[in-house]
């Protein structure tokens, strides 16, 4: 076969007769039937793990998503022999053989990839692995590439033939159904649980992490604070401008939040012009610092400027902490806003603590 490209758009069936060939085809139905029945985006890449390096015995092997905003594939599954060196790597569409797969949606099988110009040598440098043979498929649907499947020689050192090439695509063409169905469902729950303008988790996801994290923080002694904050004559930015131009302030007000936070804290727009962030495993000092950047970054951003305004602001703050000021979740909400409101009916522009 040398280094001969092979290129399916179709299901060949799996050609043979032998009992491999007839243990694929049992093991093909088991799995689309699980993948279809899933809508757990962490069980389908698990199946697709284990029934892989089962089936095909790959030396190393790879699933890679594509991230449609950078036009790059980025390494969800890397396994084999030095594969957590890839996990941060990405590679552009067009790049490599599993870049020019995405691009074109079509499948490659090299047994030599030494005389394939498309070979991208870049991610075995990375790994001290030596690739001979690949074996490479897109995962579609609804005619779109969500990504590839590469697998990397064969553990029993043989080529990679056709009929790997036909049980892989089949396989790919129930996970990409799989993971499609999965993404769907996570994007339904997100909609459940995030503000349509801002991004930032809304009121609703708040009660629900309150009661988790609460129970957290007591079942291991942790700390747990809330911010709450109001932008302060934020009436005057609608009555000025108009609602479209107040709804882009708040959007990016919430990228302002977002800036100062760790990734564990927990971003909400509570209603209006009202957010709330929790800080996990924070005391009430290490809010207040918090707290205080966060003014600091909103009292120093210039709201819309690259549209030709030049819009300022500030906020009022309030700050309640587990367990210094309570161990009951709406008590943290009550005390927190009520500080608020102590800063909002006098100074502004200020952080209050509760207590």
């Amino acid at each position: 076969m040398g280094n001969e490209q092979k290129g399916l758009t179709t299901k060949e069936g799996i050609a043979g007769n032998t009992k491999r060939d007839e243990r694929g085809i049992e093991i093909l139905h088991q799995i689309g039937k699980t993948l279809t029945s899933t809508l757990d985006i962490k069980e389908v890449l698990s199946i697709i793990m284990q029934k892989i390096s089962e089936l095909l015995k790959p030396s190393n092997w790879s699933l890679l998503l594509l991230d449609e905003e950078k036009h790059e594939l980025f390494f969800e599954i890397a396994v084999g022999e030095n594969s957590d060196k890839l996990k941060n790597m990405r590679l552009a569409i067009g790049e490599g053989i599993a870049g020019w797969v995405a691009m074109t949606g079509e499948s490659v099988l090299l047994t030599d990839v030494a005389k394939d110009p498309r070979f991208a040598p870049r991610f075995d440098n990375v790994t001290n692995f030596e690739t001979h043979s690949i074996i490479c498929v897109p995962l579609r649907s609804k005619g779109r590439v969500l990504g590839v499947v590469e697998l990397i020689n064969n553990l029993n050192d043989e080529d990679f033939d056709q009929n790997d090439l036909t049980i892989l695509t089949t396989l790919t063409d129930y996970a990409a159904i799989a993971i499609e169905n999965a993404k769907y469902l996570q994007k339904v729950q997100e909609l459940t649980i995030k503000d349509d303008l801002t991004t930032l988790y809304n009121s609703r996801y708040l009660h629900l992490m309150l009661e988790s994290e609460m129970e957290r923080s007591k079942r291991y002694g942790l700390h747990f604070a809330m911010i709450f904050l109001d932008l302060d004559h934020f009436k005057l930015v609608n009555d000025k401008y108009g609602h479209i131009i107040g709804s882009k302030v708040l959007k990016e007000t919430a990228e302002v939040i977002r800036l100062e936070l760790r990734k564990p804290d927990i971003p909400i727009r509570y209603g209006g012009d009202e957010f709330v962030v929790l800080l996990p495993e924070t005391d009430k000092k290490g809010a207040y610092k918090v707290t205080a950047r966060m003014r600091e970054s909103l009292n120093d951003h210039v709201f819309l400027k690259e549209e030709g305004f030049s819009i300022k602001l500030t906020a009022s703050f309030g700050i309640a902490s587990f367990p210094e000021d309570t161990d009951n979740t709406l008590d943290l909400v009550r005390l927190s806003d009520r500080a608020m409101y102590k800063i909002k009916e006098t100074t502004r522009d200020a952080i209050a603590l509760a207590g």
